[in-house]
């Protein structure tokens, strides 16, 4: 099959490379999809770096957990019904060698899930790390209808599923961004409300829920603590993914007054119920047209350094995407 892939960490043009690899075969409850879509998360492009210091996980790496396409051949105990079914993939390269950027990956039969015929594959790609991260910072304390939720950077690919996934359960959701500019460029199906990080946040917050919020959806602990702390209601869940500072100082006495909750969310060892319920929900949410996905890049599988770069640089509007021939 072609496939990229590489060998050793550095920068995308210096280290990864595209060609002929063998194709694996499915071993028992396992399934192999052919690809059409491969999708970046910017967990594969940390993998890639050597973010933090962390090795290579194998001697070779066929990058990218998500992924979509059709089902064409299954491993023993798995219903062979299944043959030809389209499907979203997740976790192909979750503690797995080979990932989706290739004509064909082997997973799990779970991590392969059945993708309604009026979802795009290229919508079913954009589904996996991103939509489960989403689904469990917005869910793992229960449900949300009724409730106000801040979701911090909500034209991020995680912010932006947590805020329709939030909208869709029934919550009002409070998305911000990080300019004015910015805050026209945001969808009332993301939020009901947005925020400016510029412009006085946690007045404008309060304003719209004077006691605060139930949710806070987070990229970004370090840098915004303190407006966090600011607009949190008693008993206030923080749900985050992501800090720029690895060790963030927070703002204990009020956090502590508000009897805050801080969840922080790891995509790769959620509960395997969790993710379950994820893959149910982002499933029947896309099915319904209640997501919508933008997509900046669709490059072919022997671009997928100049993808990397795009993605690693943030300058994509939307997601990238790898066409896989």
């Amino acid at each position: 099959m072609i496939a990229a892939w590489y060998d050793r960490q550095g920068p995308p043009a210096e280290v990864l490379q595209v060609g002929e690899l063998p194709a694996a075969e499915p071993g028992p409850g396992d399934v192999r999809v052919r690809l059409t879509h491969s999708g970046i998360s910017p967990g594969d492009i940390k993998k890639r770096q050597g973010w933090l210091g962390s090795p290579m996980a194998f001697p070779r790496i066929v990058p990218h957990s998500d992924g979509a396409g059709r089902i064409d051949a299954v491993g023993q105990g798995v219903d062979a019904t299944r043959l030809g079914q389209r499907v979203w993939v997740y976790g192909a390269q979750s503690y797995r060698q080979f990932g989706t950027a290739g004509q064909s990956t082997v997973v799990p039969a779970a991590l392969a899930v059945a993708l309604p015929e009026s979802v795009p594959d290229q919508v079913g790609a954009c589904l996996g790390i991103p939509g489960i991260t989403a689904h469990r910072a917005v869910f793992a304390d229960g449900p949300v209808a009724g409730q106000t939720i801040v979701v911090q950077g909500v034209r991020g690919s995680v912010g932006s599923l947590a805020g329709q996934l939030a909208r869709w359960a029934g919550a009002t959701v409070i998305g911000t961004v990080r300019t004015d500019a910015e805050a026209g460029q945001v969808s009332t199906a993301v939020a009901d409300h947005v925020v400016s990080l510029q412009s006085n946040p946690a007045d404008a917050v309060r304003e719209l829920a004077p006691d605060g919020v139930s949710r806070i959806i987070e990229v970004a602990l370090s840098a915004n603590a303190d407006l966090d702390a600011a607009i949190a209601g008693n008993g206030a869940v923080i749900a985050t993914y992501a800090s720029p500072d690895a060790r963030p100082a927070l703002p204990l006495w009020p956090m502590l007054f508000a009897n805050v909750i801080i969840r922080l969310l790891g995509s790769d060892d959620f509960p395997l119920a969790a993710k379950d319920a994820a893959t149910r929900d982002l499933t029947a949410a896309a099915a319904e047209s209640a997501l919508s996905i933008p997509v900046a890049e669709v490059l072919p599988l022997d671009r997928i350094a100049q993808a990397h770069s795009l993605v690693e640089a943030g300058r994509a509007h939307g997601r990238v995407l790898l066409a896989v021939p």
